[in-house]
């Protein structure tokens, strides 16, 4: 099995190589950004995909979009410092098969790449407990009525991008994202780019 790693921190990659070590014949790739990711997944086509959330540009988020209009049937695992259950909802949404916290169990990473690399879907029991009880709140989040795309760009724009700039990063065009800006500002209900900027970092996004 090929299992490819996309994660800035270099001791991340080590900790799955370690972690990993005993589960037989597992070739381990590795890639920094979404960018070089998204091209050793062209290249080498690996059995499972582990990304990062946070990435150094676009989110894994962003790179997991781009990966799976390439290949529909790509196996990704997203992998996060954060166990909001949010994040974790929001990574099935975008069509990973599972979600392992970096906080948690480093089991749960082995049994995450045991399940999904057998055909299935992997949660940890904790952040499964967590999004079937936090239905409700999750619902009234604000952020709950934007798409994976739009919440990139909120993102980008929270991390002080320009349009032009998240332009290039989601390989999109100026028009474009200029009217997602719009849009997602009419649905959550405020004037500005700052208003949006600082209701995306006190959800947590930025």
């Amino acid at each position: 099995m090929r299992i490819l790693i996309v994660d800035d921190h270099p001791i991340v990659a080590s900790g799955c190589r370690a972690v990993l070590a005993d589960e037989g014949e597992i070739d381990i790739l590795e890639a920094a950004d979404a960018e070089s990711g998204e091209c050793v997944f062209i290249v080498e086509r690996p059995d499972i995909c582990v990304i990062d959330i946070n990435l150094p540009t676009v989110s894994g988020f962003e790179l997991a979009r781009r990966i799976l209009d390439r290949a529909p049937e790509a196996r990704i695992i997203m992998f996060s410092m954060n166990d909001d259950p949010a994040f974790a909802a929001r990574a099935i949404e975008c069509g990973a098969k599972g979600y392992v916290s970096k906080t948690g169990d480093p089991d749960d990473l082995v049994e995450a790449i045991r399940a999904v690399g057998n055909g299935g879907t992997y949660l940890p029991s904790a952040i499964a407990r967590s999004i079937a009880f936090a239905g409700p709140a999750l619902a009234q989040n604000p952020l709950a009525k934007l798409n994976a795309r739009e919440m990139e760009i909120l993102r980008l724009l929270s991390a002080g991008k320009s349009l032009s700039e998240i332009a290039w990063l989601v390989q999109s065009s100026y028009k474009t994202v200029a009217n997602t800006s719009s849009i997602m500002r009419q649905k959550l209900g405020v004037k500005t780019s700052v208003e949006l900027v600082r209701l995306a970092i006190d959800s947590g996004v930025a």
